[in-house]
Order: C-alpha cells, then sequence, then structure tokens
C-alpha cells in the first residue's frame, strides 16, 4: 500500500506507515523546519509543498491519505473561527484533492481507498458541533443530521453510499508518550465493499 501525507509536519504519519509496510509516496508541508527533517528521514518521498496548489487530479495517486489539519480555530484554547477559519479551514481543501484524486481515478475501490484524519477534541464542540458535522458532510457528500442531543459522541460512525466513516478519540499516554493528548482520530474508508472504518479503530488486533 502507498501513503500520501497532508499538513505533513516532521512525518508522524510516514513514519507510522513505513512501520507498517506502507511507502510513503508523497507530502505535503509549508514549514521550512519540518520539511528539511521529512527531507532527511524520508528522502524518497516527493514533497509538494502548499496544499493550497495541489491538484489531486495530478499528483501520484495513492491507498491512504492523512491529514492532521490544523487545529487552531477549532481548539477550545484558540478563537474558535472554525471551519470558517483561514487555518483550521485548510481541510476543506485537503478533501478537494481527495476528491480530485478519486474523481481521475474511477472512484469505487480506486485511490484513495482509505482518509484517516486526526484534530483536537474541540472539533466535536466548535459551532456548537456544526463544524465536526461539517466535517463528515464534507467527506461523505451527504447531509449527516445532529445528534439529538447536539453533542457528539468521543466515538462513533456513519455510513454512506460514498464511504464508512468511524471516529474515536485516543489518548497519546497510553502509547508510551509521557504526556495526556487526547485527539480524533477519524477512518473513512470508500471501498466498494467489505468497507474496514469501524475495524480499524474498534477492534483490536
Amino acid at each position: 500500500m502507498t501513503l500520501g501525507s497532508l499538513f505533513d509536519g516532521v512525518g508522524g504519519w510516514q513514519l507510522a506507515a513505513q512501520r507498517a509496510g506502507i511507502k510513503p509516496l508523497w507530502s505535503s508541508e509549508i514549514e521550512r523546519f519540518p520539511r528539511a527533517v521529512t527531507a532527511a528521514h524520508f528522502p524518497d518521498t516527493v514533497q509538494l509543498g502548499d496544499i493550497t496548489q495541489i491538484d489531486g487530479a495530478a499528483i501520484p495517486p495513492v491507498d491512504i491519505v492523512t491529514m492532521g489539519s490544523p487545529c487552531q480555530d477549532l481548539s477550545i484554547a484558540g478563537k474558535r473561527k472554525g471551519l470558517d477559519g483561514e487555518r483550521s479551514g485548510l481541510f476543506l481543501r485537503a478533501v478537494d484533492i481527495v476528491r480530485g484524486m478519486r474523481m481521475s481515478t474511477g472512484g469505487g475501490d480506486r485511490y484513495p481507498r482509505y482518509v484517516v484524519w486526526e484534530n483536537v477534541p474541540g472539533a466535536f464542540s466548535s459551532n456548537k458541533g456544526a463544524d465536526f458535522r461539517s466535517v463528515l458532510e464534507a467527506l461523505t457528500e451527504a447531509e449527516i443530521p445532529m445528534p439529538e442531543n447536539n453533542k457528539w459522541a468521543d466515538s462513533g460512525m456513519v455510513e454512506c453510499d460514498k464511504c464508512e466513516i468511524a471516529w474515536r478519540i485516543l489518548d497519546a499516554q497510553y502509547w508510551g508518550v509521557a504526556q495526556r493528548r487526547r485527539r480524533i482520530f477519524l477512518v473513512a474508508d470508500f471501498g466498494a465493499d467489505d468497507r474496514r472504518a469501524e475495524k480499524i479503530l474498534f477492534e483490536q488486533a
């Protein structure tokens, strides 16, 4: 399998991919220092630069696209402009790249099969929950209802014609990191059959 990493940072997704036997093909990052780090550790990965300049139909297709899109506008520590914010709104640009790649490769079980999104738990409550709903609707291209209590659960899933999505909060302290660091991890499986988002996030290997 192959991987493309948007909002790559210092290559955390690439490192995880390599350890799982997945080959990183390209990454997108604009900050100078992280780009230097990944160039040193992943010299075979093509650096695509600014995400706003990437055409999903024109780059090498991959099986998995990862994205840890900017969280500043979603975080409870920020001004909470949500997906209307200049930085967190780049998530929608990433979805455009995924959509362009899928259209250019025929959709169905083509590329990417999986999208993995990581962000702060504040995304659940940003704009009274409307921003997380927008995340789901952007990926599924379907209308997703708000929960009856207007609060998103820490874990859940939706299934639509285009994909199956599962999400849950994971805490880094249980993976060898000496701090409490809770993050949403969301997996979207665009496969036509045998969708596995639920299995990936909820079933123990």
